[in-house]
């Protein structure tokens, strides 16, 4: 038999009873925590590319549709392959490969090497729309850079890059 022993940090003994405290403390120890707003930026962010992008590009998309996009390789990907890189079930690519298909973005065609199954690649209109993505990311960047200045975001830039390299390993 195994035993596992973990490390666990001590539950915090100075949290208030009072729920109007509670929720105070709570938000200030978040504040606190930089990997905590790290992942709050990132939501905010994508939830304004998205909203950016599905204006722009007259796309209905939503995070779960840019979710797919990372995955999807230009010469096309099987969905079961699509499920495994994501990490979601089949199921849940193929409700938004469909959707996706609907809107004109991507299309279902025979795997050359196996003719029984199929690829899901981009149209030409989604091909253009990874260009019009990058667009919209780009003006975020600006607004970004507006918002904090040029050496801040700079430094963000720099300082993102080398977590990225530390947190990819």
């Amino acid at each position: 038999m195994v035993c596992l022993v973990t490390k666990r940090r001590p539950a915090p003994s100075s949290a208030p009873t009072d729920p109007e405290l509670f929720a105070r403390e709570l938000e200030a120890r978040k504040r606190a925590s930089t990997a905590q707003l790290l992942m709050r930026c990132a939501r905010l962010l994508n939830e304004r590319g998205v909203a950016r992008a599905a204006q722009e590009t007259g796309i209905p998309v939503r995070a779960a549709h840019m979710g797919l996009f990372p995955h999807l390789d230009l010469a096309g990907t099987r969905q079961t392959e699509l499920a495994r890189r994501m990490g979601v079930s089949k199921q849940a690519v193929h409700q938004l490969v469909v959707e996706l298909v609907g809107f004109g973005v991507l299309e279902q065609v025979r795997d050359p090497s196996d003719k029984r199954a199929l690829l899901v690649r981009f149209t030409p209109r989604g091909a253009r729309s990874l260009f019009d993505g990058l667009a919209v990311l780009n003006a975020l960047e600006a607004d970004m850079r507006e918002e904090l200045g040029r050496a801040r975001m700079s430094a963000l830039h720099d300082a993102l890059e080398r977590l990225n390299d530390w947190l990819d390993g």
